[in-house]
């Protein structure tokens, strides 16, 4: 048998809210993957950025406001430095935590484009509220200029984007080549930087790429073992917050799915993680997606506990 190769997705819980919160969080975070690098795992690191890009591209939008000779920053230039700088901090938090073990270890941090189809029918229909709340009068210019703005709960005006499905990660390759030389790799962070291929040019769009799908391409194209999805709950439940509530330690992709159509799960919280976690563990035999706590997941990749999805 070869090493496991394992795909962590990071939720944000594991990157804090600001910048000083990230770097105590991924001093954390680093902990849990050197203990499974320590086991001989080969390891792929994915992340969110939510917060994160919602702060950069809030930042960019006041400076076109402050100071008319900046032009608009776009959407995958922001998730870009997302990106570089969460990267930067949790490759510097394992190389510590690799280095105060005495491991001689190799970190690297790539920054990915995901393609997306520019047909995809989210382009219709977007959903994802982003940067600054505006007034009606500027929501209404937005409009104007056909950038789609919607209401978002009472609370003022956004500028809403589209959340693609992933197609392809523009670097596997460069990816691949780093881990079977034995680099812990961070990638695919806020889903990849979102991009439409017109005849070999990659082009940004305006979008957010779910990470869970993303990571789940990932791990599958990579031919990953494991999908470990990390989120605030030890396990996925049925029933969840009722007196019936039920703990899921094992799931098949079937039942997963009968759940799905008994609408058990959240939609805007863990139905996107179950739906990743089965389009990973259909993608090839022996393949699994484990749910659960950062903090458990080693003891999850050793079957003691999490949910575990699987055909």
């Amino acid at each position: 048998m070869g090493r496991k190769k394992v795909v962590i997705a990071l939720g944000g819980n594991a990157l804090g809210k600001d910048i000083e919160e990230q770097k105590e969080a991924v001093a954390k975070t680093a902990k849990v993957i050197v203990d499974l690098a320590q086991q001989g795992i080969d390891i792929i690191v994915t992340h969110g950025n939510g917060p994160q890009v919602g702060m950069i591209q809030q930042a960019m939008d006041n400076l076109i406001v402050s100071y008319e000779n900046y032009k608009q920053v776009p959407l995958p230039t922001s998730v870009a430095m997302s990106q570089g700088y969460i990267g930067i901090d949790l490759q510097n938090a394992i190389k510590y935590e690799l280095y105060s073990r005495n491991i001689d270890g190799k970190v690297s941090t790539i920054l990915s484009q995901v393609e997306v189809d520019k047909d995809d029918e989210a382009f219709r229909h977007p959903t994802k509220p982003i940067g600054r709340f505006l007034t009606k009068e500027e929501a209404e210019e937005n409009e104007a200029n056909g950038i789609r703005c919607m209401e978002d709960a009472g609370r003022g005006y956004r500028i809403v984007v589209a959340s693609p499905m992933p197609k392809r990660i523009r670097e596997l390759e460069t990816i691949r080549t780093l881990v079977e030389a034995g680099h812990i790799v961070i990638t695919c962070g806020g889903g990849g930087i979102p991009v439409v291929n017109e005849g070999g040019k990659l082009v940004g769009v305006n979008a957010v790429i779910d990470k869970d799908n993303a990571s789940s391409l990932l791990a599958a194209q990579l031919g990953a073992d494991y999908l470990v999805i990390l989120t605030a709950v030890e396990k996925v439940a049925i029933n969840f917050g009722k007196e019936n509530q039920e703990w899921l330690s094992d799931l098949t992709v079937e039942q997963a799915n009968k759940y799905i159509a008994q609408e058990q799960f959240a939609k805007g919280s863990m139905l996107p993680k179950i739906e990743a976690a089965i389009r990973f563990a259909e993608s090839g035999e022996g393949r699994r997606t484990l749910i659960t706590l950062l903090d458990k997941a080693a003891e999850g990749i050793a079957g003691k506990t999490g949910t575990v999805i699987h055909l």
